[in-house]
């Protein structure tokens, strides 16, 4: 049976012990490689990145190797600015645009997107719900970007932890602590008997 998709996901519904570990990607490869080797080393091979396109456009290598991971892909857009305070037009020649750089280097189209800052109001639901994507939000922020310590990433993120939860992080540059917490997540996660899913499959769970 589907499901028709709502406009925006903060997380969702399901008595299933699984979560959405998400990373937005804004600048740099430093990080994002550091990120890609510690899930390939703990083998987790559900995730989801929102890649934005002009990090695309200066390192390529990162958006193919999301992809070759087996990783889901949505867009981040692609100047940073919040949506709200911009006409429905200029949304969507940004989105276009972010579109076509992400699938000239990965081949995908994606249809899932986080917008800049996590920015948004009805007008800009419904624009990108009429231009075919779902706008993915969180609730559980670990607040990686400010770079507030290892042990505050980490407890930010599992004491907002149940089932269904959509986890947001890093893997910018600027984040510079995500690496260093993201396998005491990982484990935690495990011990506390969840597992991860990409954002699609976890919308598909809702009921």
């Amino acid at each position: 049976m589907s499901y028709k998709r709502k406009q925006v996901y903060y997380d969702v519904k399901t008595e299933k012990k699984i979560v959405a570990l998400t990373f937005d990607i804004g600048n740099g490869n430093q990080t994002a490689k550091k990120v890609l080797d510690i899930l390939l080393d703990k083998r987790v091979d559900k995730s989801t990145f929102f890649l934005s396109s002009p990090m695309l456009e200066s390192f390529p290598e990162v958006g193919i190797r999301v992809k070759q991971m087996g990783y889901e892909i949505g867009s981040h857009g692609y100047n940073h600015y919040n949506y709200s305070e911009y006409d429905n037009q200029w949304i969507e020649e940004q989105v276009t645009k972010a579109e076509e750089i992400i699938f000239k280097v990965t081949g995908v189209r994606p249809d899932l997107i986080r917008t800049p800052n996590g920015d948004f109001n009805q007008r800009v639901l419904d624009k990108l719900s009429e231009m075919g994507y779902t706008t993915i939000h969180w609730s559980a922020d670990s607040l990686d970007w400010m770079n507030p310590g290892v042990e505050e990433i980490t407890n930010r993120v599992l004491s907002r932890l149940r089932p269904g939860v959509i986890i947001l992080m890093h893997a910018s540059d600027t984040a510079q602590q995500t690496h260093e917490a993201l396998p005491f997540i990982i484990d935690k996660l495990r011990e506390k008997g969840f597992e991860f899913a990409t954002v699609s499959e976890l919308i598909n769970e809702e009921k």
